[in-house]
């Protein structure tokens, strides 16, 4: 699934992304760690991995979208 990064703390190394349908969902430092990332700025895509769905969605992995 793609999204749009829309914060990223990098003390805490967690954040939010806006799904396409303009839907924020947060992810933390396991899932940013899981993508092996070591910044992340507002606006970029993204590709994540999720489990769960509706309010119990949690994003499990976020990388950056790559052509």
């Amino acid at each position: 699934m793609q999204a749009t990064a829309y914060t990223y703390d990098p003390e805490t190394r967690s954040g939010q992304v806006l799904l396409d349908d303009g839907t924020p969902v947060p992810f933390d430092t396991r899932a940013f760690d899981a993508g092996h990332l070591r910044l992340l700025r507002p606006g970029q895509r993204v590709r994540i991995e999720t489990e769960g769905e509706g309010t119990s969605l949690r994003i499990t992995l976020i990388t950056l979208q790559t052509l």
